[in-house]
């Protein structure tokens, strides 16, 4: 599946009516509810993982692969989302993957083994695999060309705005318990509430998709030109010439070469060498440990001797550090360049990273007799919330726009296909190895991190192109 990114001469570059502005907004702002959900399900798991450690009385290799069997489902949802929503349209997916999240909620939050656990988890990990798809290109293809950059970032801010309430929520939850992970609250553990509350925003994502419209592009692709031009007209105005819109798409249908893995091979290491540079982008991004953050921040706040409460609250401090974080990004990518940014933020994340392995090397005792002294401690809060602004700021919104420009238009969707898997891939590596890591060595796991940051930097300087300015045509 790939978005509509052509403009017309005639109606291209027009903007909706005043009065049409606030039902585009509402559509882009409902698609985005994938994209909250996205976030809200990738980090609830948070405060749940020493329960679950407890409950099920498991060591951390156990434990590691019910936090990351979730991605086994977002790589399967990721491959598959393009050809569902192309067979039976943008709508219908997002209905399933409202479906997948609610029952995913509702299991997790009821699990009767461990193994019954992880199902859930990956059955809404491939809920979030068809929203990390599905978002982005309904909201292409129904924004107006002259709202469609500002429209598309409604997506990268509900994953975060999606992580920040989860960790909210958490906290809430935990204080309602008593501080208790497994405090009982009407019944159930406080570990099976967070994950069941999220039973709401899914309901409410599969309500608001009755209610939007389907893609203008997919109602072309089947022949119901007349529905097409119903909502082109309702997104864009009824200034714009619909029968030249509707040709326009169909004519890029048309024309557009359905890219597959065997485009992308060549050059002396089987691949063509920008489709190294975008596996590079994708698999630095998660080297890094920016998700040790997000799935396991209130286990390692925890880890060094630092009270359930307190550590859940620092866990929602860092989201909004990284909502912050993407703003800046947002507003300043356009500005001083793709490049610029991620080093910037590379250089930053080293530092910071390199001083939490530093405080974390003062961690003694063993057990739940754990400490640090209070001045480490300190520093590594800062040092980790300042990590987590440097990502949020470069790494996080640049790697994937970079990804959307960098590739020629022949290979782009398989190419961004290819890095997206990489990236899946390089995720589940890191989730799955640092319970293990911490247990062997916490200060040692943030010194490999911050290899990689430094790594990222002459990577960055040698292989990546900017692409700040340049036409997507100019790709070559």
């Amino acid at each position: 599946m790939t978005s509509t990114n052509q403009a017309s001469a005639s109606g291209g570059g027009s903007s909706p009516h005043p009065e049409h502005l606030g039902h585009v907004i509402f559509i882009t702002a409902a698609a985005a509810m994938g994209g909250f959900l996205f976030g809200y399900d990738s980090s609830v798991i948070n405060g749940a993982v020493e329960a679950i450690r407890s409950r099920f009385d498991i060591g951390s290799e156990a434990l590691a692969q019910v936090i990351a069997a979730a991605l086994i489902g977002c790589a399967i949802g990721a491959a598959t989302a393009g050809r569902i929503a192309d067979r039976i349209g943008r709508i219908r997916c997002m209905q399933i993957a409202a479906v997948l999240f609610t029952a995913s909620a509702l299991g997790s939050a009821l699990p009767f083994a461990l193994w019954d656990l992880a199902v859930w988890r990956v059955i809404g990990g491939f809920a979030i695999g068809m929203a990390s798809v599905i978002g982005p290109a309904y909201i292409a293809e129904v924004s107006p060309p002259a709202y469609r950059g500002r429209l598309a970032s409604f997506q990268q801010a509900a994953i975060v705005i999606g992580i920040a309430v989860s960790q909210l929520v958490n906290w809430g939850i935990l204080n309602l318990a008593g501080g208790d992970q497994r405090g009982e609250i009407a019944g159930l553990e406080a570990w099976q509430w967070m994950l069941g509350v999220m039973v709401v925003p899914a309901v409410l994502y599969g309500a608001l998709s009755f209610v939007i419209p389907e893609s203008p592009r997919f109602l072309v692709s089947v022949g119901r030109t007349a529905d097409a031009k119903k909502v082109l007209g309702e997104v864009e105005g009824t200034k714009v010439d619909l029968d030249a819109r509707v040709h326009e798409i169909e004519l890029a249908m048309q024309s557009e070469h359905k890219s597959t893995f065997k485009d992308l091979l060549g050059g002396r290491f089987g691949l063509l060498p920008i489709v190294w540079v975008g596996i590079g982008l994708s698999v630095f991004q998660q080297l890094v440990g920016i998700n040790v953050i997000f799935y396991y921040s209130s286990s390692l706040w925890q880890s060094v001797g630092i009270d359930p409460t307190s550590s859940f609250f620092y866990s929602f401090t860092t989201s909004i550090i990284n909502i912050i974080g993407t703003v800046i990004a947002m507003v300043f990518v356009d500005r001083i360049g793709r490049r610029p940014l991620a080093l910037i933020g590379s250089a930053g994340m080293a530092v910071s990273l390199g001083v939490c392995a530093w405080a974390f090397s003062y961690k003694s005792g063993t057990g739940s007799n754990i400490s640090i002294p209070d001045t480490q401690g300190t520093i590594a809060l800062i040092a980790a919330h300042s990590f987590v602004l440097f990502f949020a700021l470069s790494w996080g919104v640049v790697v994937w726009v970079l990804l959307g420009e960098m590739f020629p238009n022949r290979i782009r969707a398989a190419a961004l296909g290819v890095a997206a898997a990489a990236q899946w891939i390089a995720n589940w590596l890191i989730t799955v190895t640092f319970p293990t890591l911490s247990d062997w060595n916490l200060s040692g796991a943030y010194v490999i991190y911050t290899f990689f940051a430094l790594l990222s930097i002459p990577f960055v300087l040698k292989w990546v192109p900017e692409t700040k300015g340049k036409a997507l045509e100019e790709m070559g």
